[in-house]
């Protein structure tokens, strides 16, 4: 018996000297199979540039299509995440529930923000959100993630009127003046149309930003902070990041 603990011990020890050697018990790795409890810490925050939390997200997503996602310990990142959070990322993305940000971009606790509105519009309040992500909490990247097939974006297309929805589809129709007129049928039955403006939803989102945020405008001059837009495919769950000014 004494020989056996002696031996659990020394391949305990090397398990986690390998684990140490190649960073998976600091940080979030696709090496690591066992349950994660580690968290994102001031450290580690601050020592993240935006290219990196870009780099990031792009990684949760490709283990997320792969069917690789990482095995965390949610209770013990619970525990950890109790007295502090420091996330890496804020993203915006749409209501839908097909789009459940965290789990598609493959995150645990404390690692993003994350702010989530129909059709991904952007308004005051979202606006302090990311302002508080970011100025306040340390934040390096914001994404704007919009997705395939949107019902904001058809209710948009389709002039609806519903309560106050009618006035949050409201900040959608720049995007559909913003798709170039040519032949294909500009309604809401049309899937490519669909997709076009929620593309172009998401770009004057991105441009919104900058525009009505002096204090995420200066960090972004600053290099302070990343910005970047994305598009969910709903049949894939692949994200297709693009307009980065990540560095």
């Amino acid at each position: 018996m004494k020989n056996s603990s002696i031996r659990f011990g020394l391949f305990t020890s090397l398990v986690a000297a390998a684990l140490v050697a190649t960073g998976c018990v600091s940080s979030h790795h696709a090496c690591c199979s066992m349950p994660m409890s580690s968290v994102q810490t001031k450290a580690s925050q601050a020592a993240m540039t935006p290219t990196q939390a870009l780099a990031e997200l792009k990684a949760g997503n490709e283990r997320f299509v792969a069917g690789k996602s990482l095995h965390r310990d949610f209770p013990a990142q619970v525990k950890a995440t109790a007295g502090g959070q420091y996330p890496f990322a804020v993203v915006l993305s749409c209501l839908d529930s097909r789009q459940p940000i965290e789990i598609v971009l493959d995150q645990g606790v404390g690692d993003i923000f994350s702010a989530r509105v129909a059709g991904n519009v952007l308004n005051d309040d979202i606006l302090g959100s990311l302002e508080f992500a970011c100025k306040a909490s340390g934040a390096k990247l914001i994404a704007v993630i919009g997705h395939s097939n949107c019902g904001a974006i058809k209710g948009a297309i389709d002039d609806v009127q519903l309560g106050n929805l009618t006035g949050l589809l409201t900040k959608v129709k720049p995007a559909i003046d913003a798709v170039p007129e040519d032949d294909q049928a500009r309604t809401s039955k049309n899937y490519k149309f669909v997709d076009e403006v929620s593309e172009a939803n998401v770009k004057l989102v991105l441009k919104e930003i900058r525009e009505r945020s002096p204090i995420l405008s200066e960090m972004l001059d600053k290099d302070e902070i990343g910005l970047v837009g994305g598009m969910y495919d709903l049949k894939t769950g692949k994200v297709q990041f693009y307009d980065t000014d990540a560095k």
